[in-house]
């Protein structure tokens, strides 16, 4: 017996796009990952996802989340050489109903619904409201955020560009480290550091405050030194970590999101038990008279491995109550 799919769900970013299916009973089934850089568009992707999962069956709705703004049901991706739209994905392949949202804002709706090993708490172990706001950020390719307002109605995701806000240093160091930025590049954005080629920037950045060498090529031989003795390398993650730690404390409150934080994103997960160590979660706390606030709020680590996936799944099941 063929398996009856009720949707194609997917999570395109700047380095990977992520497809699954959605069946009858809600499950999400086969997901796969596809290298960005191997394929000229996106309808590409889609086009072989559902060749070779569906043949001729295909899903009639599809829900998939993108790494940049969605306007009017078009999206031109900022990390990517893309774009699409949801009428074009209509006409190519035929669905009845096509839905594109921002990556963060999918999984902002999939982060009430994760089950509790899917999470790792960073600091201590605290229950947000059940009917406050939540936000939800995370550093890979770029840097996303997304809030969640919560009503009885259901939940309704709120798609930001807060990784383009403007970054804030908190000591002398960090000033420094801005300084060297801009004189690189202009404006400094929390993007500019609360990402891969970011945390490589920060790496040169201390280096060059030290007067030392930074003889590392990328982001990655940063974390390998890091693993093994780097002092360097080390306090360029420790200073990474404690800046995602000021930033989210900072969208905790614009969000006040009481219901929680959570960390997403490529880098946290390779960062956990720095995370964990306290320095991210001293910074998230470091809020002046707004520190008691702040201390209130759980702040938890997204282990899942697909969170846009299931916040796309959720986005499809509303779409069919309509």
């Amino acid at each position: 017996m063929k398996v009856q799919y009720a949707g194609l769900v997917g999570d395109v970013g700047g380095t990977n796009a992520r497809f699954a299916v959605v069946d009858a009973q809600g499950h999400i089934r086969n997901p796969r990952i596809f290298p960005a850089k191997d394929y000229g568009a996106i309808a590409d992707v889609i086009g072989e996802y559902l060749e070779t999962t569906c043949g001729r069956k295909r899903p009639p709705r599809a829900v998939i989340a993108v790494a940049g703004p969605v306007v009017d049901g078009e999206i031109e991706f900022t990390n990517l050489d893309w774009q699409i739209s949801e009428g074009e994905l209509i006409a190519d392949f035929g669905f009845e109903a096509v839905k594109l949202l921002n990556d963060f804002a999918a999984q902002a709706l999939a982060c009430p619904i994760l089950d509790p090993e899917e999470l790792k708490p960073l600091g201590p172990k605290l229950k947000g409201g059940s009917d406050c706001p939540m936000v939800v950020l995370g550093a890979g390719t770029g840097f996303g955020v997304a809030g969640l307002a919560r009503a009885d109605r259901g939940d309704v995701s709120v798609a930001t560009e807060g990784g383009h806000a403007a970054f804030a240093p908190s000591d002398e160091v960090e000033v420094e480290v801005w300084r060297r930025l801009n004189a690189r590049f202009g404006r400094v954005s929390v993007e500019r550091i609360l990402s891969g080629p970011g945390l490589y920037d920060l790496y040169r950045a201390l280096a060059d405050i030290e007067g030392s060498n930074a003889p590392l090529e990328d982001q990655r031989a940063v974390y390998e030194a890091a693993a093994a003795g780097d002092g360097l390398a080390g306090r360029t993650l420790d200073r990474f970590c404690g800046i995602l730690g000021a930033v989210a404390g900072d969208l905790a409150l614009t969000f006040g999101a009481r219901g929680g934080v959570f960390i997403s994103g490529g880098i946290a997960p390779k960062l956990v038990d720095r995370l964990a160590s306290g320095g991210f979660r001293a910074r998230f706390e470091d809020k002046g008279r707004l520190s008691d606030y702040v201390k209130q709020i759980p702040t938890s680590l997204v282990l899942h491995p697909y969170p846009a996936i299931v916040g796309a799944a959720r986005e499809l099941e509303q779409m069919e109550r309509l």
